[in-house]
């Protein structure tokens, strides 16, 4: 019996669903591999050929019941965040709401009478019962059920086929589609990531040499996976960036089938434009680098500037993630008096604007207001002067930003506040920085409390804070890694 046939009979054998498709196609590739051609041509006549074609060419890897299947034993579960709950419920309720708006359709005109109901002819099992005479070969058993619900009779397989057949779930069952790496810009978001997916780190060496030159290896098969680098390039920027960047080389000449980078905090961002001559833009730079290295996708968390997302080339898409999604959960919770959202620049108010929807969508603060902060600079990390645009008197004020550096504009933003009449200070930014006296600066400032994220490593000294509240960034990352993985929207996780 040919290869085809017996994957015929085996098909006819196998119950298919979501999670045995990949299965399927493959042995039916095999299959339709070792089939005999004659004359250049194979049997098209064949209906096992036929079936097995439409096997190989439609059961192929699928997305149900929250697993994104790439292959076989090589599944990514979903996070079911917040953020993935919303969306989907979100979803729904549009749904119905279109539903509910269209029209009643009018019932068609009954023109045929009822027919009465015919009795079923009996099944052929039902007519004739099967005996076995005393001249007819015995009855074999059947084999017993084996504990893999996607394991074949052993009687349709030879000893070879089995071998073989074993070899190869052996293999998929340590080698996923999904692949997921770090370096050691932030290794304990990057676990937390792996931790809410449902799978494991992959097995990487990233050190320095003695003379402080990077050494990338990989330890592990990745030839044809979807590969995800979560790496941000916060202090030390550059052995981060560098790390990165052979990350990337390294997967890629491993025939990596796609290479996205996962930054949490994308470093050189706030050098986006040329405030004066003879000055690089590093941001756009730096995008090149990544680029040039053959990066697939970004992944990022609140740039700096949304216009670094034009850095890159239309064959790299760029997701920048709002990160005041996960703030806004916290804020919510908060019995604040007559809220104020405040940007501390004129190119935050967009942001802050965000923040106030958000928070009026999902916890109904429909009167919060949002108030600006003009400042002039002496020089970088130096504020000359500030004025603040509308009013803040009795108000509890919740200052929005993307980044905290050295916290003196930070700090100085919550006095003037306090000057004009606010009840409360709070701040939230999304990368906490700290440089220099950051850390002391909002020990001692007039903030009840400032809330960043977990894009960049903390410190024993920020764990020591009162008035600081890190929050994790991980169940979004993971959310939208699976989403990408999924071929499912990012944008749903944002309405």
């Amino acid at each position: 019996m040919s290869a085809v046939s017996t994957f015929a009979r085996r098909l006819a054998v196998t119950k298919v669903s979501a999670s045995n498709t990949s299965f399927i196609a493959s042995t039916a590739t095999r299959a339709l591999s070792t089939q005999s051609f004659a004359q250049g041509r194979p049997g098209h006549a064949d209906p096992a050929y036929l079936l097995a074609m439409a096997a190989a060419a439609g059961l192929a890897a699928t997305t149900a019941g929250g697993v994104a299947h790439c292959e076989r034993e090589g599944a990514v579960r979903d996070p079911k965040t917040t953020y993935g709950i919303t969306a989907e419920n979100a979803m729904k309720m549009d749904l119905k709401k279109r539903l509910s708006q269209q029209p009643e359709k009018a019932p068609l005109p009954k023109v045929l009478e009822p027919v009465e109901d015919v009795p079923a002819k009996p099944s052929r099992q039902e007519e004739v019962p099967v005996v076995i005479n005393a001249t007819s070969p015995a009855a074999t058993e059947k084999p017993a059920a084996s504990p893999d619900p996607h394991a074949e009779p052993s009687t349709h397989m030879t000893p070879e086929e089995a071998r073989l057949e074993a070899a190869t779930l052996k293999a998929k069952k340590h080698g996923g589609g999904l692949k997921l790496f770090s370096g050691n810009g932030n290794m304990g978001l990057s676990l937390e990531i792996a931790k809410l997916l449902g799978v494991n780190l992959g097995r990487a060496t990233v050190s320095s040499f003695a003379d402080g030159e990077i050494n990338v290896m990989i330890h592990e098969n990745v030839r044809g996976k979807d590969v995800y680098i979560i790496q941000p390039t916060c202090p030390p920027v550059n052995n981060n960036l560098m790390e990165l960047l052979l990350m990337v080389s390294c997967l890629n000449r491993a025939s990596a089938r796609r290479v996205t980078v996962v930054i949490p905090y994308y470093g050189y961002a706030r050098q986006d434009r040329k405030m004066q001559a003879r000055v690089p833009i590093s941001a756009a730079d730096v995008a090149r680098l990544l680029e040039s290295m053959g990066v697939d996708r970004v992944i990022a968390v609140d740039l700096h500037c949304g216009q670094i997302q034009g850095f890159f080339g239309p064959r790299v898409p760029v997701d920048n993630l709002e990160g005041g999604v996960v703030g806004i959960d916290h804020f919510g919770g908060k019995d604040l008096h007559n809220p104020v959202i405040v940007s501390p620049d004129a190119g935050g108010v967009y942001r802050a604007k965000k923040f106030k929807e958000g928070l009026a969508y999902k916890y109904g603060w429909e009167d919060a207001g949002i108030a600006m902060i003009i400042k002039q600079r002496a020089r970088a990390g130096s504020v000359d002067q500030m004025d603040l645009v509308g009013d803040v008197k009795d108000c509890d004020c919740i200052i929005v930003d993307d980044m905290i550096d050295t916290a003196g504009t930070l700090c100085k933003a919550a006095d003037v506040l306090v000057a004009k009449g606010a009840r409360r200070v709070f701040a939230f930014a999304s990368h906490g920085l700290l440089s220099g006296p950051g850390n002391e600066r909002i020990a001692n400032s007039n903030l009840e409390e400032c809330v960043i994220l977990n894009t960049i490593p903390s410190t024993p000294q920020r764990a020591a804070n009162e008035k600081l509240v890190e929050l994790s960034v991980a169940p979004l990352l993971a959310q939208t890694i699976f989403n990408i993985h999924a071929k499912r929207s990012i944008s749903a996780l944002f309405k």
